[in-house]
C-alpha cells in the first residue's frame, strides 16, 4: 500500500474535503555505479575547494549568489528557513479554468489524490463528477517539501488527479528559442489530403499498456549477455530524412504500408474507402472495448489455429513485440519487425505458447 506523500485539505468556496495525496509514476530507469576502469573500485564524488583542491565537509558549505563574476551575496541556511513558506495545510482553489485551455507544456509531475476516511467520500465524489461534467480544472497554489507549486485539479474516470504545473516564466517561448519555424501554414492539397488520410489510418483508441521502453529492456539484455560472454549485436541506423521531392510518394508508401499492417481508415477498410463500408468499420471499433473486457488478452482475438506471416503482418511492432514477450524470445529487444515476424511465426511457437498458457 502506497502512503502519503503529503495530506491536507482541499477547498472550493465553502467545501473542503481532507485528502492524501499520492505519487502516481514510477522509475523503471536501470541505474548503474561508477567504478574505475580495471578495477572493482566504485567511485565516489566529493566536495572539492576549486582553489586548494581540499574537500570540504557540509557544515562549511554556505549557498552563495553571484552578482557579478567572483562577487557574492552569501545566504545562510537559516535566513532561508526564515522566509520559506510553511507546509501547506489545504489546497485553496481560487479559479476553475477550462481543462482543455491548459497547453501540455505547463504540466509537470501527476499525483493521486484520495479521500481521507470513507465519511469524506461523498463530498469527495461530488468534486470529480463536478469537474468531469464542466470539463474544467482547479488551479490553486501548495506547498510540499519546501517548495511552492501551482497546482491543477483534474478529474479522471474514477479518482481526482493532481497535478502540478510550471510556472509561466518557466515555459520558453518557441518563436524566440528555436532556431526557425515554418512561415507558412500548411494550404489544403492532395499533399495534405494524403497526410490526413495516412493519419487516419494509423488512427485508434489510447491503450497505454501497448508501448513499451525497449530501450531499458535492451539495456538489461545487454547487462546479461555481457555477463555470459555473449555477442552484441548494435541497433540499427535512424531513417533517413525524407527528401521534400520524393514527399507524396513516401505518404502513398505509408499509407499503402498503414494499410497492409492491418490499419484502418475511417469509414472503410484497408481496401475500401466507400460509404458502404463505414458501418462495419464502426460497430467493430464498438465492440473492441468489450473485447477487452472479456478476460482474454487482446492479442488473442481472432486467433485460428497457428499464427502465419500474413496475420503477423497486420499487427503493428508494439504489438508484435509485446507477443513475443510473452512468447520469451529471446533477443526480441534487438529485431526489427520483420525479425520479430519471422520468430513469431517459427515452427512450433504458438503451440508451445499455448501449452505454456
Amino acid at each position: 500500500m502506497a502512503r502519503a506523500i503529503w495530506t491536507g485539505v482541499i477547498s472550493f468556496g465553502l467545501v473542503s474535503v481532507p485528502v492524501g495525496l499520492f505519487t502516481a509514476t514510477e522509475d523503471h530507469t536501470v541505474h548503474f555505479h561508477q567504478l574505475q576502469r580495471g578495477t572493482a573500485d566504485r567511485i565516489r564524488n566529493r566536495r572539492v575547494n576549486e582553489r586548494t583542491g581540499e574537500e570540504v565537509t557540509s557544515k562549511d558549505i554556505v549557498k552563495a549568489y553571484e552578482l557579478a563574476e567572483g562577487e557574492y551575496v552569501v545566504v545562510e541556511p537559516d535566513e532561508l528557513d526564515s522566509i520559506a513558506p510553511g507546509r501547506s495545510q489545504s489546497v485553496d482553489i481560487t479559479d476553475f479554468v477550462d481543462l482543455a485551455g491548459i497547453e501540455p507544456v505547463y504540466f509537470d509531475r501527476t499525483y493521486y489524490v484520495a479521500p481521507r476516511g470513507k465519511e469524506y467520500e461523498k463530498v469527495y465524489e461530488l468534486l470529480r463528477a463536478a469537474l468531469a461534467d464542466t470539463g474544467k480544472a482547479g488551479i490553486a497554489t501548495v506547498v510540499m517539501r519546501g517548495k511552492q507549486y501551482l497546482t491543477a485539479l483534474r478529474a479522471e474516470a474514477e479518482l481526482l488527479v493532481l497535478q502540478t504545473l510550471h510556472w509561466a516564466d518557466e515555459v520558453r517561448d518557441p518563436r524566440s528559442e528555436l532556431p526557425g519555424l515554418p512561415e507558412r501554414r500548411a494550404g489544403r492539397g492532395k499533399e495534405l489530403d494524403m497526410a490526413v488520410r495516412l493519419i487516419d489510418a494509423m488512427s485508434g483508441p489510447w491503450e497505454p499498456e501497448r508501448y513499451h521502453d525497449t530501450y531499458q529492456d535492451r539495456v538489461r539484455e545487454l547487462v546479461r549477455d555481457k555477463a555470459a560472454g555473449r555477442e552484441i549485436t548494435a541497433a540499427e541506423e535512424p531513417p533517413q530524412a525524407t527528401d521534400v521531392v520524393d514527399l507524396m510518394a513516401v505518404l502513398e508508401g505509408s499509407l499503402d504500408r498503414a494499410r497492409g499492417a492491418g490499419r484502418k481508415p475511417k469509414g472503410g477498410s484497408a481496401d475500401s474507402s466507400g460509404p458502404e463500408s463505414a458501418a462495419p468499420a464502426k460497430s467493430a471499433k464498438r465492440a473492441a472495448p468489450a473485447q477487452r473486457g472479456s478476460g482474454k488478452p487482446r492479442q488473442e482475438a481472432g486467433r485460428s489455429g497457428s499464427t502465419g506471416k500474413h496475420e503477423l503482418r497486420r499487427l503493428s511492432k508494439a504489438e508484435l513485440y509485446r507477443r513475443a514477450t510473452e512468447q520469451n524470445v529471446s533477443g526480441r529487444s534487438r529485431m526489427s519487425r520483420e525479425e520479430l515476424i519471422d520468430a513469431l511465426a517459427g515452427p512450433g511457437r504458438h503451440r508451445r505458447s499455448k501449452s505454456a498458457a
